[in-house]
């Protein structure tokens, strides 16, 4: 797997000589072990020794060009997977740029490890060349920062990162990797993975969740999280169905409940459709599983306050970290854990639930029913882009967002079929769009990825898709271009009603950028060459295996809903 070093220990009696690697090379050779298959990679002088681990080792070396593409990969890695994302920058101003994933890490949930390469031991409190202080750096934004001052424990502090990173409430961890103790030869030993807690439903929890079910006429259920497989998606939506009970989506997690179940009623959040508007209010039992009433799904802290609602919070975070308004009772569980139990508990079915759960399903269904396909006269339009795209998906398809109201047309109309299906940073930083479709076309070879990014958003990290074309990445790239940052010029025009500064954007030809970096780009103006930009951009992907962008100029203020 690695080279091994001629040093060896020599054990007394019958046992074998211990063979010997340098730290940085046990590090790669553990997480090997731990099932790590990806890292997402800016190189740096401070960790050669772990880019030379990674040399011979089964783990995928992803070299992206900027540490904020690294850190969003393997953000949107941890999404995807029961396991970490994993991400590799180096000192002072790479750390620096890798904030940004870090920061959507944290406010995301998603298990992530990001290592730094350090100065040398020897040269620590000098102001030595990149120096930085990386606890100080990440200490508020991280679930914990270690620094590997100890050579000996290069295999634990890989084991203790991956652990913590997934532990309870899933988030970031930064290890700190000094240049002159991964290169020290230490025993070749690995640490053993360290069993994460699941949590589960006590026969008093099942108790209590089964009263309050029964005494409901209207009952919600809210999924949300990164933390969920798809089998415990599927058994929450077979018994969602069963029981004629809604679930609506947290905000850019949509998906866990497939988009065509009679018990999906939409998603909770920023700029929320009207058919979800006034559902935390109406309902007379909230079950969130997987995440919590924050800020977004509450209006910044107003909907659903009134202490006498009752709400059940099913998640494995016991201090409910971002918590907003009553908890009625908390279940201690991880989502797949809590279905397994919650599928045990029968109850008849209320033709109050019927009702209030058709009555939602029927709201959600002509909302999301789809604009005409026929192009208009006129300037290019996304309802017309995704009147077009959305029936050649396959029921496997994935969508990846950043932020911006662009968003909002994939909220609408992206049948959202599988768990994961929607990749997505919910603490609203933008240039996320672009390597999270990298990540996922990688994670996912053989399914269609699309992303829809705002002119704006795409500059931000436009540039990986260098490492798209590097590594055989294929998504679909819609650029929805209106020549501004329009979720801000939304808020200026409630603010500051026609007085328009600091919004307004002059782009490139989008479409020669992304033949530039070896896809396939096709610029659209006017609405009736959409049907055919959209033909060739997918041919492009499955007969020439490459990623296609579609450039839509498109007007300004024209918004999803």
């Amino acid at each position: 797997m690695t080279q091994v070093t001629a040093e060896q220990d020599e054990l007394p009696g019958d046992l074998l000589p211990i063979s010997r690697k340098s730290a940085g090379h046990v590090i790669v050779d553990t997480l090997a072990a731990h099932g790590i298959k990806r890292a997402h990679v800016v190189p740096g002088e401070s960790f050669l020794d772990v880019l030379d681990g990674l040399h011979d080792s089964p783990i995928e070396t992803i070299v992206c060009r900027h540490e904020g593409g690294a850190t969003y990969m393997a953000e949107a890695d941890g999404k995807m997977n029961q396991l970490p994302g994993i991400a590799m920058v180096t000192r002072g101003p790479g750390a620096a740029n890798a904030h940004v994933g870090l920061h959507t890490a944290w406010q995301d949930s998603t298990p992530m490890v990001l290592f730094v390469g350090l100065i040398p031991f020897a040269h620590r409190d000098r102001e030595a060349f990149q120096e930085f202080d990386i606890k100080a750096w990440f200490d508020t934004g991280a679930k914990r920062v270690m620094v590997l001052d100890n050579a000996e424990r290069a295999s634990e502090i890989v084991a203790e990162a991956l652990f913590a990173a997934m532990s309870g409430r899933p988030g970031p961890v930064v290890v700190g990797l000094p240049e002159d103790v991964i290169r020290r030869q230490i025993p070749a030993e690995l640490h053993p993975p360290i069993p994460v807690a699941t949590g589960g439903m006590t026969t008093v929890d099942a108790a209590s969740l089964a009263d309050a079910l029964a005494a409901s006429s209207k009952p919600l259920f809210v999924t949300g999280g990164n933390d969920w497989t798809q089998e415990g998606a599927d058994q929450l939506t077979h018994w969602l169905e069963k029981h004629h009970i809604p679930a609506a989506a947290e905000w850019r997690t949509e998906g866990t409940i497939p988009f065509g179940s009679p018990s999906y009623v939409g998603p909770i959040g920023y700029g929320r459709p009207r058919p979800t508007y006034d559902l935390l209010e109406e309902t007379d039992l909230l079950i969130f599983v997987g995440t919590v009433p924050g800020d977004v799904i509450t209006d910044g802290f107003l909907c659903r306050q009134d202490w006498t609602k009752k709400n059940f919070l099913v998640t494995i975070d016991p201090s409910l970290r971002g918590r907003s308004g009553p908890v009625s009772y908390q279940i201690l569980a991880k989502p797949d854990v809590f279905i397994r139990d919650l599928a045990k508990i029968e109850l008849p079915v209320k033709d109050d639930w019927v009702n209030w759960t058709s009555k939602m399903r029927r709201e959600q269904e002509a909302f999301a029913a789809l604009p005409r396909a026929t192009p208009s006269a006129g300037p290019a339009r996304m309802d017309t882009l995704m009147a077009n795209l959305v029936p050649t998906l396959p029921a496997d398809a994935m969508v990846t967002l950043g932020a911006g109201e662009h968003t909002n047309w994939a909220h609408r109309y992206f049948p959202t079929q599988r768990y994961a299906s929607m990749i997505s940073a919910r603490n609203g930083s933008m240039g996320y769009s672009i390597p999270s479709a990298i990540a996922a076309s990688l994670e996912y070879p053989g399914r269609r990825v699309v992303t829809i990014a705002g002119d704006g958003e795409f500059l931000m990290n436009g540039q990986e898709l260098a490492t798209a074309a590097q590594y055989g990445a294929t998504p679909l790239v819609i650029v929805m271009d209106n020549q501004e940052y329009g979720t801000i010029r939304t808020h200026q025009e409630r603010h500051h009603p026609e007085r328009v500064s600091g919004t307004q954007l002059k782009n490139p030809e989008f479409a020669l950028m992304a033949e530039a970096f070896g896809g396939f780009g096709v610029k659209v103006e006017h609405d009736a060459d959409v049907p055919a930009a959209i033909k060739a951009a997918l041919r492009a992907i499955d007969e020439d295996s490459v990623f296609a962008l579609i450039h839509l100029v498109v007007e300004q203020r024209v918004k999803a809903y």
